[in-house]
């Protein structure tokens, strides 16, 4: 073997180890759930219930915002007790058909106010910190825009903050279009496993976890113990929970209480909904890491969950280096049996570990779960690029806008797209185009072929979808909001206008 092909040899098993320890990871959080002691019954409930603010944050939801508020107005709690905010930054027509249905429930006896603020300050959490300094509830629930929480979710929540160490409760997602076609279906295997396991097993053994922007409920106290809202990072979720949980705060994750949300149907949609979760983890580990190992009194197990947790996006340039690595390795021949013994032992880790993850919580036959878990890694790999891009980035900079996800609310066609052309989508078509050539070059009877099919499949499938999506939207010239300000060059929560409802 030359040296040079020694040298890919070496690095592509380098970037398989790191792949398998993360795949161990995985498998050791379904290991801490399995052994983790079944949950006790639920607390009482009070004697007085808490006052409770209901915070909405609102972008350009025009779709899907009205769905929300009634199911908010349908919540069974003391009326005298619950306050509702509409945290509205939009700059189409969102706002007049907020005025209009906010001044109905409001006629109705709901104490719901609308929070207009004619800039986007912080974003979201600018929009939440606003809201926040009006607020009475001692107790802070937080929705999107497309979930559809059931009446019963504050009665099922707030008991558990009897325990006064408790700084929030967070219930799990669930998917209004599962079904609506195959991302929709990958997507919530994803999400499944993610709060099914990872949070479940993490909650039930003492480790941190994170609140996940929407469907949970945080006591104002650890709000504002952990500082606030801050808008320094784009997952202004994940940077509170830590900094919360730093503080000495426990969070509970409420597996039985399930709010179902929208799913983004598009890639498109999910892109821009990956890219900001990967590069706002990097700007927080960027932000939080060195503090998760200084700070005293922290069990150790804690310290390395939340390690694993803020540099979980590191597993997308990896796996884009294993593709890349996977073309010149198939052309060196690859021939000693000891290196491809242990190749192959890692792969099985990497590969073999996450797919149980996936499968564990899936419900429906094993050959459909096990189809699932391969579109999902195809998937995977696919947006290797694009979230690759966006961890590194994070790492670099703690500079970004915050774009929300677009969504159709359940409606046919997209009223809310991105229109603008990115140098991704080209880049994943001469990426497939290079696997592509690498499994011409491997041959039916190559080990390697089915990881270079796979994600040969994965990075064309993406790019396609997404150019296809890119000419639709050119042609509906259907283009999204203006671009928001910079995040730091604003000022958190800055002066918002408070509109009366009615």
């Amino acid at each position: 073997m030359s040296l040079e092909a020694l040298v890919i040899v070496l690095a592509y098993l380098a970037v398989l180890a790191v792949l398998a320890v993360f795949g161990a990871h995985r498998l050791h959080l379904v290991w801490i759930l399995r052994r983790a002691a079944p949950p006790g019954p639920p607390p009482p409930e009070p004697r007085e219930w808490p006052a409770v603010t209901v915070q909405l944050p609102v972008f350009n939801e025009a779709t899907c915002v009205e769905r929300l508020l009634d199911a908010v107005a349908r919540f069974d709690y003391p009326r005298e007790r619950l306050e509702v905010q509409v945290l509205d930054d939009s700059t189409d027509e969102t706002t007049t058909l907020l005025r209009a249905h906010v001044a109905r429930l409001r006629a109705g006896g709901l104490d719901v106010r609308l929070v207009h603020r004619n800039h986007r300050a912080g974003f979201k959490a600018g929009a939440l910190a606003a809201g926040l300094r009006r607020a009475r509830g001692e107790l802070i629930a937080i929705f999107d825009a497309d979930f559809v929480p059931d009446p019963d979710f504050l009665r099922r929540t707030v008991p558990h903050f009897s325990d006064p160490e408790v700084g929030l409760v967070q219930a799990r997602w669930g998917h209004l279009n599962r079904e609506q076609n195959l991302l929709t279906r990958l997507q919530a295997m994803a999400l499944d496993a993610h709060f099914r396991i990872e949070h479940h097993a993490r909650s039930r053994s003492g480790r941190f976890f994170n609140f996940n922007g929407t469907a949970g409920v945080f006591r104002r106290a650890a709000i504002e113990d952990a500082g606030g809202w801050s808008a320094d990072t784009i997952t202004e979720d994940l940077d509170l929970s830590l900094r919360a949980q730093l503080c000495g705060w426990t969070f509970r994750y409420l597996d039985e209480v399930v709010v179902p949300a929208e799913l983004p149907a598009t890639v498109t949609a999910l892109r821009v909904q990956q890219q900001r979760w990967t590069r706002g983890g990097a700007q927080t580990a960027r932000k939080l890491l060195p503090h998760v190992w200084r700070v005293p009194d922290v069990p150790l197990r804690a310290r390395i969950e939340a390690t694993f947790q803020l540099v979980l996006g590191a597993a997308y340039p990896c796996m884009f280096a294993l593709c890349a690595l996977s073309v010149p390795l198939v052309w060196s021949g690859y021939p000693h049996p000891l290196l491809s013994a242990v190749q192959w032992a890692l792969v099985g880790l990497a590969s073999g570990a996450v797919a149980l993850f996936y499968l564990v919580p899936y419900r429906g036959s094993l050959l459909g779960g096990s189809l699932t878990v391969v579109a999902l890694f195809a998937c995977g790999l696919g947006l290797s690029l694009n979230n690759g891009w966006a961890f590194l980035a994070g790492l670099g900079s703690r500079r970004a806008a915050f774009v929300r996800t677009p969504k159709r609310g359940g409606r046919r066609g997209e009223r809310y797209r991105a229109s603008r052309v990115r140098w991704v989508e080209v880049g994943e078509l001469l990426v497939a185009a290079y696997l592509a050539v690498g499994v011409a070059h491997a041959g039916a009877g190559s080990l390697a072929t089915p990881l270079l099919a796979l994600a040969c499949a994965g990075f064309g499938a993406l790019a396609w979808a997404t150019l296809a999506g890119r000419r639709q939207a050119w042609l509906a010239r259907s283009p999204e909001a203006a671009p928001a300000p910079d995040p730091q060059r604003v000022v958190v929560g800055a002066k918002a206008l408070e509109e009366p409802a009615g």
